[in-house]
């Protein structure tokens, strides 16, 4: 149990996506202009690492990985389908990210609205393939940890984004430099942002 709670926060605060290894830079940019509309991005990246990433725990370790489908039969112990994680992976992403947009647009058109091209472009954000990849290179041994460690990421992801949401929505009534404008301070800010994280780094978990 305390390895599960220390994977959850470690990935929040230390190997949070944005700051620690800059994935889904893009949509974070790119929407981070308004609070209310960062926080629904947030929830819907929370929701898909929390799900693709225990599902692909579970295809990996049944179906993809050396050895694992010795529980169908053991003349199949011998089989290795690792090599086609990478393809399978993103299929249960964009699977599940056309689940996700359904239920947006069904219960929260203006959010829909607002969101436009990039809520189907989660499919394609690197932060939703990356915590698949490394709940797959890092070995996790249990459902547990890999769902501790999918939620903890989308949660780090929506603090970094509804953060610089917050900040950006204050600087529009501050006197910013012209030359640093738009993304030119929020690049300053993201940066400033993951050098407070780093504070994290001498927690003991």
């Amino acid at each position: 149990m305390g390895n599960v709670v220390g994977i959850f926060v470690k990935s929040i605060f230390i190997d949070n996506m944005i700051f620690a290894y800059f994935l889904g830079m893009c949509s974070y940019l790119a929407v981070s202009k308004n609070v209310k509309i960062s926080a629904g991005l947030g929830v819907a990246v929370v929701f898909m690492l929390a799900i693709t990433v225990p599902v692909n725990y579970l295809l990996y370790k049944y179906v993809l990985s050396s050895g694992a489908l010795a529980w169908v039969s053991e003349s199949l112990r011998d089989i290795d389908l690792s090599f086609l994680a990478f393809i399978v992976f993103i299929a249960v992403i964009a699977s599940i990210v056309q689940v996700v947009e359904m239920v947006v647009e069904r219960f929260a058109p203006a959010l829909y609205s607002s969101l436009g091209i990039f809520l189907p472009l989660i499919a394609v954000n690197c932060a939703i393939l990356g915590g698949s990849l490394f709940m797959q290179e890092r070995g996790y041994q249990t459902l547990g940890e890999a769902a501790a460690f999918g939620l903890g990421s989308g949660i780090g992801w929506l603090l970094a984004i509804v953060g610089i949401a917050a900040i950006r929505e204050k600087l529009s009534y501050s006197n910013v430099p012209a030359p640093l404008q738009g993304l030119g301070i929020a690049f300053i800010i993201t940066g400033l942002m993951g050098v407070a994280f780093m504070c994290f780094m001498g927690v003991k978990l």
